[in-house]
């Protein structure tokens, strides 16, 4: 049997936990078919460490697989409404799907 790999973007977004629900409507509202959330802790450039402690230090970290040009959208509208105010780090790699009417 020879797998058929489908080309597609991966697209992550960590960022406050108090985007969470902001974050879904609007990945689905631009076009992606489905994502996934997880709660995560870490450090970054700035010093600052999200421990997830209490609720307003909890940081989440969202990925959503869909084509390029739909992961460019939704980058772009995370970084002009909620980059300027809130804990946001973003990044794309490419990855390959097996379904792809799934994503």
């Amino acid at each position: 049997m020879s797998l058929i790999k489908h080309p597609k973007q991966l697209l992550v977004i960590i960022a406050e936990a108090v985007l969470e629900k902001s974050l879904v409507q609007d990945v689905k509202r631009l076009g992606a078919q489905g994502y996934t959330v997880y709660d995560v802790r870490g450090e970054g450039s700035t010093g600052g460490v999200r421990e997830g402690a209490w609720e307003a230090d909890r940081t989440i970290e969202m990925k959503v697989i869909c084509e390029p040009a739909v992961a460019d959208q939704i980058a772009e509208h995370v970084l002009r409404n909620y980059a300027p105010n809130f804990a946001v780090t973003m990044f794309f790699a490419d990855v390959a799907v097996l379904r792809p009417q799934k994503f």
